[in-house]
């Protein structure tokens, strides 16, 4: 329905230095270094079936994610803007503006990814509604601070809720951890080979 100037444009109509501070440290909850503390912090407190699945969540998203970026290799607005002399006043100074792998938003993958994982792990209303306000402030403030257009951002919500789902089913599903163990232990208790020496 809107070309992607047109949404990005729509969606950017209203600046202020108030929202500019805070979405240039919003923004950051969906780096990975947010995924990573939280899933620390399972480890921290001995959940480890938690701790996997929210790694397995982390890798193959941020995978499929990063994969697409360099497959797709869309430009980011700023360099599009430039390309088609579109004169676009609200880029932040402070913030540093990429020019390529758009598509899809990594940090709006990571976001929702976090939030479909904390969602169906804890199964609570009260932790779903918070997660999945906080993950479409983040997709949007990739729009905000002009990283981002909508195309990006929806892709990656889709992807974070696509490998969220896949991660919580594999381990809590299909038993994953039980399997990796038992590897494990198997491992453990193949017999050493004599040394020819």
């Amino acid at each position: 329905m809107f070309s992607k100037t047109e949404s990005f444009v729509f969606l950017n109509a209203f600046h202020c230095p108030l929202l500019n501070i805070f979405f240039t440290f919003y923004t950051f909850l969906g780096d990975g270094l947010t995924f990573i503390v939280v899933i620390i912090v399972f480890i921290f407190l001995k959940k480890r079936k938690k701790a996997v699945t929210l790694l397995l969540g982390y890798l193959s998203s941020g995978f499929i994610a990063q994969a697409l970026k360099r497959f797709f290799y869309f430009p980011r607005p700023k360099a599009y803007f430039e390309s088609i002399s579109f004169p676009y006043q609200y880029f932040l100074p402070d913030v540093t503006v990429h020019a390529s792998n758009s598509f899809p938003s990594g940090h709006t993958t990571s976001a929702f990814c976090l939030a479909t994982l904390l969602t169906l792990i804890f199964k609570k209303q009260k932790i779903c509604i918070p997660c999945f306000i906080a993950a479409v402030l983040v997709g949007y403030s990739r729009i905000y601070l002009a990283q981002h257009f909508l195309q990006d951002v929806v892709l990656g919500a889709f992807l974070g809720v696509l490998f969220g789902l896949l991660s919580y089913h594999c381990v809590y599903k299909q038993k994953m951890l039980k399997a990796i163990k038992k590897l494990l232990k198997n491992k453990k208790q193949l017999p050493i080979p004599l040394s020819n020496s």
